[in-house]
């Protein structure tokens, strides 16, 4: 799956709403990240067809002058169970790693990456508007990779089989 940043398609979007944490030594005395502000850039996949409902947060840094990437931290917000039938596998280790939030395997990570992820583990994933703006941005994504509207389509499809059902 190749991933491609929201920023591309969306920038003056992305811009707006990408979510950035500034850490100040004061409320983080005892974590291993350094003060900065830490800035969480969406990924989606960007293969036609495909349906991951998954994003990779590239993590950068204003402590870095360079922004080189911090982490590559991946999560999928649907059920198991969505991953199991859509990954066609029963594997554990594999369903735990569609979902996460995880490190993502083969991706660069730096030092800070555990710490990282431990920030989008308390922080972010515990706001429940960030969590509804990550999966409007992938279907935003995904409706300009597809050129045209995917949810319109899932909702069709649904009421479809809602009827279907009725029937028998």
């Amino acid at each position: 799956m190749p991933y491609q940043s929201f920023h591309e398609l969306f920038p003056a979007r992305a811009a707006e709403e990408t979510r950035s944490i500034m850490l100040e030594g004061a409320e983080r005395s005892d974590s291993p990240l350094p003060e900065g502000q830490y800035s969480f850039l969406e990924m989606f996949c960007n293969e036609r067809g495909c349906d991951c409902r998954r994003v990779m947060f590239y993590v950068v840094s204003d402590c870095d002058e360079q922004r080189r990437v911090k982490a590559v931290i991946a999560w999928g917000w649907e059920s198991r169970h969505f991953y199991r039938k859509w990954f066609r596998s029963d594997d554990p280790e594999m369903l735990a790693t569609l979902k996460g939030p995880t490190l993502n395997v083969g991706s660069p990570q730096s030092k800070l990456a555990p710490a990282l992820l431990d920030l989008v583990r308390e922080v972010l994933l515990q706001d429940p508007a960030y969590v509804e703006r990550v999966e409007s941005h992938y279907w935003a994504f995904r409706n300009k990779i597809e050129g045209r509207n995917i949810i319109e389509i899932k909702r069709r499809r649904s009421v479809l089989k809602k009827r279907r059902r009725r029937r028998v």
